[in-house]
C-alpha cells in the first residue's frame, strides 16, 4: 500500500466519480482504476462500488477510508513540519438542513482561516442526502433536528448507517411570514390561523417520507402547498405571497433575514437539533472549531446549549 494510492482513494471518493478524479490528478482513468484494484487486492476487501452512475463506498470501503483519512492527516502534519514547500490545502465539509446558524458559523469559520488555500464545502441539501454525504464521508458534519415524529425512525437509520447524533439546543416551533404578512400583527400563532396562507416545504427528492421533511407536522394537510428546494426561494416566496413555513425561530439579520418574521406556533411540539458525524472518524481540528463557532452563534440567539444529552 502506498500514500499515493490513498490520495488517489480520497479524490474519487471527493468527486464520486473515476473520470473526474482523473482529470484532477492528472491521471488516464484506466491507470487511476488499476492503482484502485491494486490497492484492493493487496488489501483484500472491496472498496469502491462503480457503476454507470458513478463510484460509491462499500462497507468495508466506508470502513477503510476512516482509518486512510487519519493516514493522510499524519501525513500531512508531517509534510508540514518538514517540508516548507509543499502545502496540504485545508478542507471541511458540512451538509445541513436550511438553517441561518449553519451559514453565519461557516461564514465565520472562513474568516478565521489563515491558509492562502483551502477547500471548502456547504450543503444546504436533502436530509436523506445528509446521511449519505456521512457515510461516503463527502462531509464530516451533518446538521438536522428531531422531534417525537421522527426520533424513532431516523435514530435507527443512525445506528444503521453508524452514525452518531449529539444534540445542540431545544427550541419550539415558530412560523416564518413575510414582515409584511397580517400574521405579524399577532404574538402567537395557531394552526387554524394558518389555513388560508400558502404552506412552503423543501422537497426531499426521491424520497418523498414525512420523517425526512424538514418541516413538523408535515402530515397534516393544506390547502396551498408549496415545495422549494432553498432558502433564498422559500424567502421570496414568504414576501410575495405571504407564504409560511415552519422552522427553530432562529432567524440571522446579519445574512439579509431582516424582511422575515418568525411567530412562536401553539402546538405541543419542540424539535432538538443537533449534529451529526461517523461514530469511527474523529473530528478534524477545523470541524472542532465550527461546533464551538456554530454552539457561540446559537447562544447568540438566546437558546441554552445541551451539554450533556446523547
Amino acid at each position: 500500500m502506498r500514500i499515493q494510492q490513498l490520495q488517489y482513494l480520497e479524490t474519487i471518493v471527493r468527486t464520486g466519480s473515476i473520470n473526474e478524479a482523473a482529470k484532477q490528478l492528472y491521471l488516464t482513468q484506466p491507470s487511476l482504476s488499476n492503482a484502485i484494484k491494486e490497492l484492493e487486492s493487496e488489501m483484500g476487501i472491496k472498496i469502491l462500488l462503480r457503476s454507470k452512475l458513478g463510484v460509491s463506498l462499500t462497507d468495508d470501503g466506508r470502513e477503510f477510508m476512516v482509518y486512510a483519512r487519519q493516514v493522510l492527516d499524519q501525513v500531512q502534519l508531517l509534510e508540514g513540519r518538514y517540508e516548507k514547500n509543499t502545502v496540504r490545502k485545508q478542507a471541511f465539509s458540512v451538509s445541513a438542513q436550511h438553517y441561518a446558524f449553519v451559514v453565519h458559523a461557516f461564514v465565520e469559520l472562513i474568516k478565521t482561516v489563515k491558509a492562502d488555500e483551502y477547500n471548502f464545502t456547504l450543503r444546504e441539501t436533502e436530509t436523506e442526502n445528509i446521511l449519505s454525504d456521512l457515510t461516503t464521508f463527502k462531509s464530516e458534519l451533518g446538521i438536522l433536528y428531531l422531534n417525537n415524529f421522527n426520533r424513532q425512525v431516523l435514530q435507527k437509520l443512525f445506528k444503521e448507517q453508524d452514525l452518531e447524533f449529539t444534540p445542540l439546543f431545544k427550541a419550539t416551533p415558530h412560523v416564518f411570514v413575510g414582515s409584511q404578512n397580517p400574521l405579524t400583527k399577532k404574538r402567537t400563532v395557531t394552526l387554524e390561523d394558518l389555513v388560508d396562507y400558502p404552506y412552503l416545504s423543501y422537497e426531499q427528492g426521491d424520497n418523498n417520507s414525512f420523517y425526512f421533511s424538514e418541516e413538523i407536522l408535515s402530515t397534516l394537510d393544506r390547502k396551498k402547498n408549496i415545495k422549494v428546494s432553498d432558502r433564498a426561494t422559500i424567502f421570496n416566496l414568504m414576501v410575495g405571497l405571504n407564504g409560511y413555513t415552519i422552522s427553530s425561530g432562529i432567524i440571522s439579520n446579519k445574512l439579509n433575514d431582516d424582511k422575515i418574521v418568525a411567530i412562536p406556533l401553539e402546538v405541543d411540539d419542540s424539535m432538538t437539533l443537533g449534529w451529526l458525524k461517523h461514530r469511527q472518524m474523529e473530528l478534524s481540528p477545523i470541524a472542532v472549531d465550527y461546533l464551538k463557532m456554530l454552539k457561540e452563534h446559537i447562544e447568540g440567539y438566546g437558546f441554552a446549549i445541551i451539554d450533556d444529552e446523547k
